[in-house]
């Protein structure tokens, strides 16, 4: 994860695709929509949200224009955003697409500190980039300073022992088997406190 190498996490290019024009969305059946995905009953739904079962019928009955209010409870209670609320499900555009990677086929991309093998490489518009990755830097004298990228990051140890660095938390040891998930704007690094390289899998959100 160098911020140099022009294949890494760190400056990936986004594309957000092509715009589409939006059609008009029933409030009411997405309310209705995203309450029967969770398997609530109105009961549920609605002492999820603190709202009556009555006022929670008539919205998604089209009955009730529900006020702001109302909106973020309702957010809150379905544990999404408003804005959420307002945007209509993709089912047509479930593609089903997948990419397989037989060990040590990924695309090998290898800095100072890490020797990276990027996984599912052929997928393009992830939504996160899985990768495999050789930890060679044994001291963080060895950074030009902290890591920073936007997303969320899982870090899991796959072999060896490494020290997770953080600029807000004190540094953790970590073994085989133990994992970490951070914000990746957070300043990171990881170096490998065993006599051999430690490998890790990296995770990292890209929106």
């Amino acid at each position: 994860m160098n911020s140099r190498d022009p294949k890494s996490i760190i400056r990936i290019a986004r594309d957000n695709g092509t715009e589409t024009e939006a059609e008009p969305l029933d409030l009411g059946a997405r309310v209705r929509e995203l309450r029967k995905a969770r398997n609530w009953t109105l009961e549920q739904a609605a002492s999820q949200a603190g709202l009556a079962r009555s006022t929670l019928s008539k919205i998604e009955n089209g009955q009730m224009s529900p006020t702001y209010d109302a909106l973020k409870k309702l957010a809150v209670g379905l544990q999404i955003s408003v804005p959420q609320l307002f945007t209509p499900p993709q089912r047509e555009q479930v593609i089903g697409r997948m990419a397989i990677t037989k060990s040590g086929a990924g695309a090998a991309h290898a800095t100072a500190t890490y020797e990276h093998e990027l996984l599912a490489e052929t997928l393009t518009k992830k939504q996160m980039l899985p990768y495999r990755a050789r930890v060679r830097a044994r001291s963080m004298d060895e950074f030009d300073g902290w890591v920073r990228h936007d997303g969320e990051e899982f870090l899991y140890v796959l072999t060896g022992v490494v020290r997770l660095y953080t600029e807000f938390y004190e540094p953790v040891e970590m073994r085989r088997g133990d994992s970490a998930y951070y914000d990746g704007s957070m300043g990171h690094n990881v170096i490998s406190v065993s006599d051999e390289d430690a490998t890790i899998l990296w995770v990292t959100s890209l929106a």
